[in-house]
């Protein structure tokens, strides 16, 4: 398989998903944005923990 041929495909299977739109319905930004949030604060909580002599 040439590297043209490659690129050839991959442009095909890229214009293909375009027709769908990309997006899911199921997944919610302000849950997604939020979760990770949470996430890294509670990542930050437990350095600060671990991190007293600071």
């Amino acid at each position: 398989m040439s590297f043209h041929s490659a690129a050839a495909q991959l442009v095909t299977l890229a214009a293909e998903g375009e027709e769908h739109g990309g997006n899911h319905d199921s997944i919610s930004p302000l849950a997604t944005g939020g979760g990770a949030f949470v996430i890294l604060m509670l990542l930050l909580w437990i350095t600060t923990r671990f991190n007293r002599d600071r």
